[in-house]
């Protein structure tokens, strides 16, 4: 008991930080929510992650993660904290796997090094505490990880094929962000598994196998089932889930040519620097110089389970980095979450390597060398939030610093203490203050809510200028959803025998009125208001027969690529049906006939 202490210790922490006053977020992502909220009415709509309960368009993702939620929101009714809950369990879970897999390779003191990091990373603070599909990405691919050091402890097929399916189910949260693991992977199996190259091979074709089969047979299915027997697949211009994995969610996040995205390509400037920048810096590079600084310091001076660990978490963190630092298309600083857990590993097992050997004046200087890089980074990032923090960052990790470059004559209780508060003291500031700040809305990003770092969202525009783009408004937009008032709550809830009490242009639109009346809102054109779905002829068709009580306006940008079908819709409805206003929204009653 008293040896596993540190471990509770460790993941009793991180479950009060990521549970505390979890509440306050409200629906977080309605996008998110109103599709939990569908899959737990209809169980067609939480088998295809529908964003309303009649199955009219997808999320535009592949599903895992709201079939959690859903099943959350069945079991404890539909509320934030059964939608929320999970992904904080998730990140507990996350951190006790990483302490699991680094202690494999490089130790207890590793593990919970390791698992620190990870739990006191802002954005995984952010996110672990938020509804997007990043939660659960990031913690089946550390079950990926573990997997595959107990396959390369013995060369097991086994371990591989489960390293495998779980990153195959990683991409039913998150697509093809989630196979950026898979070249370290694979590789760390090759260079370090005690068997023939042969046998190797073999086993890693196994393991791909898992991959497909366990993210392939959702995709299979909903390509299998007829369009009319399904919703539209959200995202997709052609009603295809394969379009929307190699497409707008796939090879055009590189290359910046995702159909149906609002504001085109220039996504903030692409290169090396991006991830250290103020979009991003304050999210995941507290300690990123650190992890650079020890993995390459303790190759070195690392045994050989030492560098399967740093070679697998190595490749994770230099692919992934290197992704999100040139792509061209849709990224967002929460995006980075997918780096936290490499660069615990990293700096667990580099600082324990180093230490281990820091009677000699290589591995002291690179210890004092990497906390002083701590300090500097961490004071940049500070400055513009709390200058006294900042200075004491500084100098502690200075004073740090000195310790441990004379580590072989100070003792160990004297400059250890030192050294963790100067490292952590930094990003765990950030990351209480980010737990102490709801966040709500399409792109959160982590910290407090102060004027030049705002804890809700940050588009960013051509040059990483701030870009406002608001499409099909009324009181909500692209990126909010709307709070309805009591009136139009009751105006909704009164469409007894309607599929759709109301339709509306854009989902985070139509998620906040359906999660306010708790009647489903057809989310005409999808996230963006630019799928092709319905068509103004589908959707007449459905006011004729009768399935639709309302429409709900707001102002409309034209698509600048994608379907004009939700613009088209709007002008058709707003020409055809009369209009009152409730509660600052423009309300069509679809029954009323046509009247001009």
């Amino acid at each position: 008991m008293r040896a596993r202490l540190p471990l509770l210790l460790l993941s009793a922490g991180t479950a009060v930080l990521y549970l505390w006053r979890l509440g306050d977020s409200g629906w977080a992502n309605a996008y998110y929510s109103a599709a939990a909220q569908a899959g737990a009415e209809s169980w067609h709509a939480w088998f295809f992650g529908a964003t309303d309960p009649a199955g009219s368009i997808t999320i535009d993702k592949t599903p895992a993660a709201t079939w959690v939620m859903g099943l959350s929101a069945r079991l404890f009714g539909v509320n934030a904290w059964s939608i929320l809950v999970p992904q904080a369990l998730m990140g507990v879970a996350s951190v006790a796997l990483l302490h699991a897999t680094v202690k494999r390779t490089a130790g207890e003191a590793a593990g919970l090094i390791a698992g620190a990091v990870l739990a006191l990373t802002p954005v995984a603070v952010l996110m672990f505490r938020f509804n997007n599909p990043d939660a659960l990405m990031v913690l089946l691919l550390v079950v990926g990880a573990y997997g595959t050091v107990r396959a390369t402890e013995a060369a097991s097929v086994r371990w591989l094929v489960l390293a495998g399916a779980a990153v195959g189910f990683a991409f039913l949260a998150k697509m093809l962000q989630a196979f950026l693991v898979l070249p370290a992977f694979g590789l760390v199996y090759l260079a370090f598994a005690p068997a023939a190259w042969s046998r190797k091979v073999w086993h890693l074709g196994a393991a791909l196998g898992a991959v497909v089969v366990a993210g392939g047979w959702w995709v299979l299915a909903v390509e299998l089932a007829p369009a009319g027997s399904r919703p539209h697949i959200g995202g997709s211009q052609s009603d295809s889930v394969l379009e929307l994995a190699l497409g707008y969610n796939g090879l055009g996040r590189l290359t910046g040519e995702e159909i149906g995205s609002v504001g085109g390509g220039g996504w903030g400037s692409a290169g090396w620097s991006r991830l250290l920048g103020a979009e991003m810096g304050s999210q995941i590079a507290w300690l990123l110089p650190t992890a650079l600084v020890l993995t390459a310091a303790g190759w070195w001076a690392a045994r050989r389970a030492e560098r399967v660990g740093l070679a697998l978490w190595g490749g994770w963190l230099v692919v992934t980095a290197a992704v999100f630092s040139y792509m061209n298309g849709i990224i967002h600083a929460y995006y980075t979450v997918a780096l936290a857990p490499a660069i615990g590993a990293l700096i667990g097992i580099g600082a324990v390597a180093l230490w281990r050997r820091r009677h000699e004046p290589v591995a002291a200087a690179a210890l004092s060398g990497a906390l002083a890089v701590t300090a500097l980074q961490c004071y940049l990032l500070l400055l513009d939030w709390s200058t006294a923090l900042a200075v004491a960052v500084l100098l502690l990790g200075l004073v740090g610093a000195v310790g441990l470059f004379l580590a072989a004559t100070v003792p160990a209780a004297a400059v250890v203490p030192v050294a963790v508060v100067a490292a952590l003291l930094g990003p765990g500031a950030y990351s209480v203050a980010t737990a102490a700040t709801p966040h709500s809305g399409a792109i959160p990003s982590a910290g407090p809510a102060w004027g030049g770092r705002p804890g809700g969202l940050v588009l960013t525009g051509p040059g990483g200028a701030a870009n406002n783009v608001v499409r099909a408004g009324g009181m909500g937009g692209l990126l909010n959803a709307p709070t309805p008032g009591e009136e139009l709550v009751a105006l909704l809830r009164d469409s007894e025998g309607f599929t759709w009490a109301a339709a509306a242009v854009g989902s985070n639109n139509a998620a906040g009125y359906q999660l306010g009346s708790g009647a489903p809102v057809m989310a005409v054109g999808g996230f963006n208001g630019t799928d092709p779905a319905p068509t103004p002829a589908e959707f007449q068709e459905l006011v004729r027969s009768g399935r639709i009580h309302y429409f709900l306006g707001g102002a409309l940008m034209p698509a600048e690529t994608g379907s004009d079908a939700a613009q088209r819709i709007a002008e058709w409805v707003s020409d055809t049906f009369p209009e009152r206003t409730v509660d600052g929204v423009d309300v069509y009653d679809l029954t009323a006939g046509a009247q001009r």
